[in-house]
């Protein structure tokens, strides 16, 4: 401790040299939230019985460690167990299909909020905001990869049905929370090969987003947002919901753009996207993940991209504009692991990011004095920025370094692992 304290003091010197008061960095850095993604602990299985499929719609975590939640109580603990192992207070991002139905099967247009009370009461004994996302998958009724933009009037109305439930039940858990809850339509409909038809899926999805949306929520405790994708398992050639149908369905209903890291193409990254989509959308939900040649969801990292995400959030002035979630399943790692890894790497990049002397570096720029620009930016690379990150896991009374491994390692001995 003592050692890190020391550290701690010699990096506030070294920033404050910069013009960068650590301590007020920090405690910018401690009111920003993460939601985190229940379907990692899981693999994406949800908790719905008989009556529904277990694949489909493009989805599919690979790999088989060991120790995966089967319940609702395992999932909360295991979720319980990585936040206790990551600075600050976040949020929880729930899919439908995790659903407390008291192992009755409730099909997903008959949900209402009764069947997620339980996960609220759990949120908020935790101190936890919560999001919501319809679950457009794994179903019999989206076995032949179509949902909103069916061509069956019935499969049709039943999912829309659905993103009418999960709406209100969106913004129940925002009133009861008191945190506003951003609920994320994703749909994963699409076609295997070259389509005739590009044109009628999509009219029919306008008209059934339309109707999702026609009822008005207060924006104080709802947000209704949209992502779109550039393809998926099943639907290589054709998706309905691609980046420029939701960025013009967005920017003409006012709605939130969902951007997910994995969700375009190989060359394209959203931190180049988040200022543009801004100036015509009220607000933004990133979803970061890491795409490896395709929106394969593994575990975030600190790479350059997911860097340049958090630089963006906080050059642009525009943080209070975006909400963070993660999205990612690795079924390969110990799950836990996961999450803590990857939000541990998500404050770790706007941590980075804050310790920019972001007003010295634009006003360099605006100037014209890219020398002092480019020279800033790249003596900030060898700052003692770890120094700052293990102190403030200190002060957040959270394991500093790879403390966190070791009590996973335990959690796994002690839980997981026990779990045939």
């Amino acid at each position: 401790m003592k050692n890190i304290e020391q550290a701690y003091e010699i990096a506030k010197q070294r920033y404050g040299e910069l013009g960068v008061d650590t301590d007020k960095v920090m405690k910018q850095l401690k009111t920003i939230a993460i939601s985190l993604h229940c379907w990692q602990g899981d693999d994406v299985g949800g908790f719905e019985t008989a009556g529904a499929e277990l694949s489909g719609g493009g989805i599919q975590a690979t790999g088989n460690y060991p120790g995966k939640a089967r319940t609702i109580d395992e999932l909360r603990a295991d979720i319980e167990t990585a936040l206790s192992m990551i600075p600050g207070k976040h949020r929880l991002n729930l899919h439908a299909c995790y659903l407390d139905n008291g192992g009755k099967f409730v099909d997903r247009n008959e949900i209402t909020v009764e069947h997620f009370q339980s996960w609220i009461d759990w949120a908020n004994a935790n101190g936890l905001g919560m999001d919501f996302n319809p679950t457009y998958f794994s179903h019999e009724k989206a076995a032949d990869g179509f949902t909103l933009s069916h061509a069956d009037k019935g499969i049709r109305d039943f999912w829309i049905e659905h993103g009418i439930a999960c709406r209100k039940i969106g913004a129940q858990m925002g009133k009861q929370l008191g945190s506003t809850t951003v609920t994320n339509v994703w749909i994963p409909d699409g076609y295997k090969d070259i389509p005739v038809d590009r044109w009628g899926p999509r009219v029919r999805l306008v008209d059934s987003l339309d109707k999702i949306f026609a009822e008005k929520l207060d924006s104080k405790i709802h947000l209704d947002a949209v992502e779109s994708k550039l393809f998926g398992i099943g639907a290589e050639s054709y998706t309905v919901g691609s980046h420029e149908f939701y960025m013009g369905y967005a920017v003409s209903r006012q709605k939130l753009l969902c951007l997910d890291a994995g969700h375009y193409h190989p060359t394209e990254v959203i931190s180049d996207k988040i200022s543009s989509v801004l100036m015509f959308v009220p607000e933004l939900l990133l979803h970061v993940s890491r795409p490896v040649r395709w929106d394969s969801d593994h575990v975030v990292i600190l790479n350059d991209e997911l860097c340049a995400i958090a630089q963006e959030l906080i050059r642009s002035g525009k943080l209070d504009k975006v909400h963070i979630g993660l999205d990612f399943f690795d079924a390969s790692i110990n799950r836990v692991a996961a999450w803590v890894i990857g939000t541990r790497c998500m404050i770790k990049a706007l941590l980075l990011a804050l310790l920019e002397p972001a007003e010295k570096l634009r006003a360099n720029e605006q100037s014209g004095d890219y020398t002092s620009r480019l020279a800033i930016l790249e003596e900030l690379k060898t700052q003692p920025f770890g120094a700052v990150w293990d102190y403030y896991c200190l002060k957040a009374d959270v394991p500093v370094g790879k403390q966190w491994l070791d009590e996973v390692k335990k959690y796994e001995a002690d839980v997981t692992g026990k779990r045939m």
